[in-house]
């Protein structure tokens, strides 16, 4: 996602300024994403896609020429730590599902809104989610199904056992 990001950004005549006005994340942070030092939550990630005029999953993909459909093998998703995009190379989607591996404590995300619905379906293991300060525990084969323009994060409460289904959806 690095590199991508830096392209598409510079591809667009945009610095590192203009990009944090037009998403709302800092310099700081935006740097850190295109060097690598950071891995941007789904949140972020969508806000520097719209930002970018991309699909979000693009960020994530090897390749990002784009389809009309897309058969995604489980062996074969370009993964980062924690995320995992869903038919990446589809544009024009509507939906943005990701497959999500979360950490036993909340992700420190300072970002952790976005515009737009979310559904948090717990494939494996079990979570606890923190939509705006009110907590739920979901176990598997639970979703949830929110306001993503309220503060969210999951955490995993069965070690490195979890894994979300997590789709975020915005009409803009």
């Amino acid at each position: 996602m690095t590199q991508l990001v830096r392209t598409l950004r510079k591809e667009r005549g945009l610095t590192l300024e203009m990009l944090a006005v037009d998403t709302g994340l800092t310099k700081s942070y935006l740097s850190k994403i295109e060097r690598g030092q950071s891995n941007p939550s789904i949140a972020a990630a969508m806000k520097v896609a719209k930002a970018l005029g991309v699909d979000v999953g693009q960020l994530f993909a090897d390749d990002a020429s784009g389809t009309r459909m897309t058969v995604d093998r489980a062996g074969s998703r370009a993964a980062t730590e924690r995320y995992q995009a869903i038919a990446p190379a589809m544009l024009g989607k509507r939906m943005s599902p990701f497959l999500v591996r979360p950490g036993t404590e909340f992700a420190a995300d300072p970002h952790p809104a976005h515009e737009g619905q979310e559904l948090v379906f717990v494939i494996s293991g079990s979570i606890e989610l923190d939509h705006a300060g009110n907590l739920v525990s979901l176990d598997t084969g639970d979703c949830a199904y929110f306001d993503a323009s309220m503060g969210h994060k999951i955490r995993s409460t069965a070690g490195d056992d979890s894994q979300v289904l997590v789709v975020a959806f915005n009409e803009t």
